[in-house]
């Protein structure tokens, strides 16, 4: 398979700060876009010299660190790839789904929506995610759904994210019940996706480290996990909704937990640098080569590719994977 044909993946970053997963929660880091620095968006020149250098791209996953759909055109970037045969996915937090979006939603061939929802109640959820307001990204939500079934749509195909940690671990099994009623059909539950603790970290991330080790459910009483995952499987069994839960320790087989990412395609950021994987999140952990600098072939098919794929897989991964959750069979 050529550097092309591999290629699947890439990010768009918006302006703002966030945390593990979005710019509202408990621990912000992000030091690029105001009020740090110029906005942090990918041009639209930029993304479409990535799409053009990328002939045989399947699949799309547009996310960065904070909200997608503060790009200011990020529609045109579903579009543009949409028209080119691309499977096009991103993820929100639902804050600023408003009925115009929704619609641009359904009718810009956007495949896919992750919507992210870590409780199934407001303090829990407004807890996690600082500035949200749950009954608004309830109604946007519902407002998405409502405008798919009115155009007659099948897509984009809607998932409910939860990342799961000991704050929310009891709000679980009344998440999936809230997605069977909003008629949702399926549930991605997900482990805190990486503990930071490289000896390489830059300091501005130690909250990060610290969020997770007072969070993370690899610390948690198994018997509180197996009544929570439990009662979950229940409900949802009796909903017929598709729930997928994380493994919450290590696996003792290290080849389940080895991923293939730096294999299928890049995570590119704004400014077109390469990393292994959205696990890495950001260029000053793990950075393989400017794509929108030097070309998306020279980086793919480059030394510091090579350098950590192979590393990736030998039994001494980068420092950067072995405190990685995909790595570790706990994602």
């Amino acid at each position: 398979m050529g550097a092309a044909a591999a290629i699947k993946f890439a990010q768009i970053e918006p302006v703002g700060q966030c945390n593990l997963r979005c710019q509202m929660c408990p621990v912000q880091f992000r030091a690029a876009g105001p009020p740090h620095g110029p906005l942090a968006f990918m041009t639209l020149d930029t993304f479409r010299r990535l799409l053009d250098e990328m002939p045989a791209l399947e699949e799309l996953h547009l996310q960065g660190l904070g909200e997608p759909l503060m790009h200011p055109r990020f529609f045109e970037m579903v579009r543009l790839a949409h028209a080119r045969g691309v499977r096009v996915s991103t993820n929100t937090n639902l804050t600023l789904l408003s009925r115009r979006r929704a619609h641009e939603c359904v009718e810009s061939g956007l495949a896919e929506l992750h919507a992210s929802l870590d409780g199934a109640h407001a303090e829990i959820f407004e807890r996690i995610r600082r500035r949200a307001r749950f009954s608004r990204v309830l109604r946007h939500l519902r407002e998405l759904l409502k405008v798919r079934r009115a155009l007659g749509a099948a897509t984009p195909r809607v998932r409910l994210v939860m990342v799961v940690m000991r704050d929310n671990l009891q709000e679980l099994p009344d998440v999936v019940e809230l997605a069977a009623e909003l008629g949702i059909g399926e549930l991605f539950v997900q482990h805190l996706c990486h503990d930071f603790g490289e000896e390489s970290l830059p300091l501005a991330y130690a909250p990060m480290r610290r969020f997770v080790d007072e969070q993370s459910l690899l610390h948690e009483d198994a018997a509180r996990i197996e009544t929570s995952f439990g009662k979950a499987r229940e409900r949802a069994a009796a909903c017929g909704l598709e729930l997928r839960l994380p493994r919450t320790q290590p696996v003792a087989d290290e080849r389940i937990g080895r991923c293939d990412w730096p294999w299928r395609g890049p995570y590119i950021s704004y400014t077109g640098d390469a990393m292994p994987c959205c696990m890495v999140a950001t260029p000053d952990r793990a950075n393989l080569g400017n794509m929108a600098e030097h070309g998306v072939a020279a980086v793919w098919g480059g030394e510091r590719y090579r350098a950590f794929r192979d590393a990736l897989a030998s039994d001494s991964p980068p420092a950067v994977c072995r405190s990685c959750a995909v790595y570790n069979g706990v994602f």
